[in-house]
């Protein structure tokens, strides 16, 4: 089969067509990324959020046009968003020497925050207790214990690839079951 039929395979939800064309196009997709961030944690997470994205809208695609043209496209939508909510996290700091205490920020949370963090941490914990546990086992070792992608497949023993796509449908699956929460 053609990565042509592979896509249009896609289109229909067939799983294993899904993981051939993220397996086809992930090398491609990275290494445009990782000259545009050079920073490999970043890529990773771009580029899974690009195919995230590229297979929740893959009716969409028009194959007048080649896949990895649309794909990329995506990442740099994906990437343009995160430097957006990066810079909006800053804050400007300027030269006011009239009141310079004023001009730095408290970066101490206050008992409030506190609260908020905890009660929101643990209706996040909730959330990933509904999924299914090997999608708990992921979102555990990814998010909260902060491994890399290479370090979750060598402790579930599994292909790289399996992982990276065990984590994207997690990470889905979470955001649906906190969206029905809401």
């Amino acid at each position: 089969m053609e990565i042509g039929e592979y896509i249009e395979k896609a289109k229909t939800g067939d799983q294993p067509a899904f993981t051939y064309v993220l397996n086809y196009y992930w090398n491609e997709v990275y290494g445009f990324m990782i000259k545009r961030t050079e920073n490999e944690a970043d890529t990773e997470d771009i580029v899974i959020e690009t195919f995230a994205k590229a297979f929740d809208k893959i009716s969409t695609y028009n194959p007048e046009f080649q896949f990895n043209t649309w794909l990329i496209a995506i990442a740099k939508n994906v990437h343009i968003d995160m430097l957006r909510k990066r810079k909006a996290h800053f804050l400007d700091i300027g030269n006011d020497d009239d009141n310079p205490a004023y001009d730095v920020a408290d970066t101490e949370p206050s008992a409030e925050d506190q609260l908020i963090r905890s009660e929101n941490l643990s209706n996040l914990l909730h959330c990933i207790k509904q999924l299914k546990p090997h999608y708990q086992e992921v979102i555990q070792l990814r998010y909260f214990q902060e491994l890399s992608y290479q370090e979750i497949a060598d402790v579930l023993g599994e292909p790289l690839t399996n992982v990276k796509v065990k984590l994207l449908r997690a990470k889905k699956l979470l955001a649906e079951v906190i969206e029905s929460k809401k």
